[in-house]
């Protein structure tokens, strides 16, 4: 079941341990995923051929709304996490309700950390981390024009 992909980070470290003793190369990245579009599925399958194991830290219902206002996120936390795990290039999701996933960054310590090109390497969360410990930082290009805020723009527009 697609539920068995989702972990709390205490429960995810065996997994870890597991994969970097078998020389899995893992691959982090993180992001609310409120409305899941092309963008986001074009975004995960690159980053998961980074790598073998791709690792989706998922924002927490709170934590999208620090982020992003009142009005998010649009698509609760269980159906976020419950989607992003059907997808088959995710291996694992976890949930985090910190500003950043920090945390999970340096208690995983990803062979490969990855966020869209829309981020300087330099301003990615727990990138000094992942360099100092040997690993890569990686950015992808992120396909035009498509966003959430975008699509949530558009589905208002369209009532006016």
């Amino acid at each position: 079941m697609t539920s068995d992909k989702i972990f709390l980070l205490a429960d995810l470290l065996p997994l870890v341990k597991k994969w970097q003793n078998d020389n899995q190369k893992i691959v982090f990245t993180n992001g609310c995923f409120d409305i899941v579009h092309l963008g986001h599925i074009d975004y995960l399958e690159k980053a998961q051929k980074l790598g073998n194991k791709l690792i989706l830290g998922l924002n927490t219902d709170a934590s999208v709304k620090r982020l992003k206002g009142d009005l998010r996120p649009v698509v609760n936390e269980y159906a976020r996490s419950r989607m992003m795990a059907a997808f088959s290039f995710v291996d694992a999701v976890v949930l985090f309700d910190e500003p950043t996933p920090k945390e999970i960054i340096e208690i995983i310590c990803p062979n490969i950390l990855v966020k869209g090109d829309d981020y300087a390497i330099q301003n990615i969360v727990g990138a000094d981390f992942v360099l100092a410990n040997g690993g890569k930082v990686e950015t992808i290009a992120l396909v035009e024009g498509y966003s959430t805020s975008k699509i949530i723009e558009k589905i208002k527009n369209s009532f006016l």
